[in-house]
């Protein structure tokens, strides 16, 4: 067990990760479980499947009914929620810190004894559905999902969380128990919270709610896909409704543990402006960035976003646009194919990398200044490195170079590497 600055990190006997971190500049108190399950653990047949049985998860126990846990959270003044992505699934409580214990309550409850009654399967379905319904109105949502499925044509990277309608329509309630009874088990899941305690009292208070909890005997079977290298440029083009067109790139880009990580979330801050680092998104203004200048400054593009996330796999570095009313994808392309290749050729300037890590670091730090979000980080990281790479994170953002930002450009960044996406409004 470690334990420095009132953190503590260790493993229950029955393999449930264990990470606390004390916090006491707010009476209040965060707590998580993270379970190493989310669309990367899907195939085809089941893609979705994640996703849905997070919402299950909120239709009630023999404990807890359902709607009583809204009922008992709302009580006490807490907020409650769960989300689901690629690498994880996860649910939260944020709560008065004397009253975190019905946090840790609800959650060993609902990791074993979860009803699954066949009603609300259904209902559930008819809601996820609606989901996927509502996200295909969108027009970034429908080129994003082409534009990812071209790019993976190996990894469950390529497939949406939400998960392809064939597959919502015909996913059963066995197999929603079965995936349930796979993954949610102490082995595969992390127990965290930060807040107002002290951080030995908080793991004993994990230990008495989940330590007796046993693994199931379905073990989560190891993921293996690798995706190949890409060999060439690929493209998409898709047409829909609307009167307004968008662009995507997205390049190929290597996972969060890799040093290549921060060199290109530094290229990413001079490119488009530092974003958002976890799933939860967010930014500071970009309008002094290169690409705002390129593209919205001459009015090719109404905005433009970089997306560069932390994940357990090789992932992808992402560049969209809104494309400006009288003109098209291909002109954004081209300024943007002009910008790229001058950061790939000519070094950025002392001045430029200074800014950019100032803005990633200011980013980094208004994205973990709660203490919810300071649980989030910590559970966040250790599902696709560990908490060390919270805690190094501006060290690490610091120790990056001007060579490091021009090396990660010219290996990332280059067309063979990328995919291009084009949403082609039929009515423009």
């Amino acid at each position: 067990m470690n334990q420095p600055n009132g953190f503590v990190k260790t493993t229950l006997d029955n393999g449930l990760t264990v990470l606390v971190r004390e916090s006491h500049s707010a009476p209040v108190t965060s707590f998580w479980v993270w379970y190493r399950v989310g669309s990367r653990n899907e195939h085809q047949g089941i893609t979705g499947i994640s996703h849905w049985v997070e919402h299950m998860l909120f239709k009630g126990t023999p404990a807890f009914p359902k709607g009583e846990v809204d009922r008992l959270i709302a009580r006490e003044g807490g907020m409650f929620n769960g989300m689901t992505w690629y690498d994880f699934t996860t649910y939260l409580a944020t709560l008065p810190a004397e009253r975190i214990e019905l946090a840790l309550r609800i959650e060993a409850d609902r990791m074993v004894n979860a009803l699954f009654e066949p009603g609300e399967v259904d209902a559930e379905r008819t809601v996820v559905i609606s989901e996927r319904q509502g996200d295909e109105n969108d027009p970034e949502f429908l080129l994003h999902e082409e534009v990812m499925a071209a790019a993976f044509r190996v990894h469950p990277y390529g497939n949406a969380t939400i998960g392809h309608m064939c597959d919502l329509m015909t996913i059963t309630r066995d197999q929603l128990y079965h995936h349930y009874r796979t993954y949610y088990t102490p082995a595969n899941a992390l127990a965290v919270a930060a807040g107002d305690f002290k951080a030995e009292e908080m793991v004993r208070l994990i230990e008495k709610h989940f330590g007796a909890i046993p693994n199931n005997d379905c073990a989560p079977q190891p993921v293996r896909a690798v995706e190949p290298p890409q060999k060439g440029e690929r493209r998409v083009v898709v047409e829909g409704e609307g009167n307004v067109a968008y662009f995507q790139v997205v390049f190929r880009a290597p996972p969060a543990r890799e040093p290549d990580f921060f060199a290109l979330t530094v290229l990413d801050a001079i490119l488009a402006g530092a974003g958002g680092v976890t799933f939860l998104g967010g930014g500071l203004s970009n309008k002094s960035s290169r690409l705002y200048r390129a593209l919205v400054e001459t009015e090719l593009a109404t905005s433009v976003s970089g997306s560069l996330v932390p994940t357990v796999d090789p992932y992808v570095y992402s560049i969209s646009a809104v494309v400006r009313t009288g003109h098209t994808p291909a002109e954004v392309e081209e300024a943007l194919n002009a910008e790229l290749e001058r950061v790939a050729v000519a070094s950025v300037t002392p001045e430029e990398l200074t800014k950019a890590i100032k803005q990633a670091k200011a980013q980094f730090a208004y994205s973990s200044e709660s203490v919810t979000a300071q649980a989030l980080w910590l559970g966040f990281s250790e599902i696709f490195a560990d908490y060390s790479w919270f805690q190094n994170y501006i060290a690490n953002l610091s120790a990056v170079t001007i060579e490091d930002v021009q090396r990660v450009a010219q290996t990332y960044l280059k067309r063979s590497n990328r995919t291009v996406g084009w949403y082609v409004p039929a009515n423009a």
